[in-house]
């Protein structure tokens, strides 16, 4: 909205993420162009972007306004490749850090490599409130107060004064102040624990991993992950429900992030474009799995965890 993003517009989202990724472009009336993952990081597949990219200016009567990246389980998107990009085609880079706060690339931080940024405070990301919350990022006074307007029921020099049409947006006080005791933990322990787990977890399942032939989440070099999610990819033959049956029986929890592609969503039917064949996006809905994780998990609990998923597995 504060970039006049609209009808007739392309905007470029991943195919493997959340439906609000893909869902903000059909709102303003402009068209999402869904682009390929890596499937090692699960974020956006920079080559993909740019041919799909050209696909819809030498393709389509569209023009190429944005890109949505996805800060993927708590990873960075590949910025240093993607920023150049789109400052070649002329366009805007919306980051969707929901699940990527606190992550960061040689130091800067997740939430600062957009144009615009966006984070959650939904309680299962990595700096949660108690109900529903989060907060936009962007050096341009202009388009900040745009949206702080938009936020606020379009609101102009008072509350009582309209100058556009927006909606209800705000974060409220109880949450504020939950977030802003919150904040310490997260920045003191929380960064630092959940990166501890990821290193037990990745441990103690090494061995399994490569006994039963799944993948661990990777983390390229000069990146850190804020871990909200710990997601594996299972072997092509493994029953994933059956497994998830077997790992429940044992009292642990698994959830599967994402079982259906952005572009396949019903919502989007008529209304989109799906760049290429998707096989990458399209072989992890089948595979993931995401482990019960956090920066609370202990040593014990991820052994537990790789033990019972070993015996799951060699049941099937």
């Amino acid at each position: 909205m504060a970039w006049g993003v609209g009808p007739g517009d392309a905007v470029f989202v991943p195919d493997f993420t959340f439906f609000s990724s893909g869902e903000v472009v059909c709102a303003v009336g402009a068209t999402p162009v869904f682009v390929d993952v890596d499937e090692r990081t699960f974020n956006l597949d920079s080559e993909q972007l740019e041919q799909a990219i050209d696909f819809v200016e030498r393709e389509t009567d569209l023009v190429p306004k944005a890109v949505v990246t996805v800060d993927l389980f708590g990873l960075p998107a590949d910025y240093p490749k993607i920023k150049p990009i789109c400052e070649k085609y002329g366009l805007f880079l919306l980051e969707d850090g929901a699940q990527g706060f606190g992550g960061s690339i040689k130091g800067e931080m997740a939430c600062s490599f957009g144009d615009i940024s966006t984070t959650s405070f939904f309680p299962a990301k990595p700096l949660g409130c108690y109900g529903d919350g989060g907060a936009v990022f962007t050096d341009d006074d202009e388009w900040a107060d745009l949206i702080r307007s938009f936020a606020a029921h379009g609101k102009g020099s008072m509350k009582y004064d309209n100058i556009r049409i927006g909606m209800n947006s705000r974060l409220d006080a109880i949450q504020a102040a939950i977030l802003k005791v919150k904040f310490e933990s997260f920045v003191d322990v929380e960064l630092e624990a959940v990166d501890g787990a990821a290193r037990w977890y990745a441990d103690a399942l090494a061995l399994i991993a490569q006994d039963e032939g799944f993948v661990l989440p990777m983390i390229p070099e000069g990146y850190a992950s804020s871990w909200a999610q710990y997601t594996i990819q299972l072997p092509l033959a493994c029953n994933r429900d059956a497994l998830q049956s077997r790992l429940r029986e044992k009292g642990i929890p698994t959830m599967v992030y994402y079982p259906k592609p952005m572009h396949q969503q019903r919502a989007f039917e008529g209304d989109c474009i799906a760049f290429g064949d998707m096989a990458i996006t399209k072989k992890l809905c089948d595979r993931v799995l995401s482990l019960p994780f956090g920066p609370y998990v202990t040593h014990d609990e991820a052994a537990d965890v790789a033990d019972a998923l070993r015996e799951s597995l060699e049941s099937l």
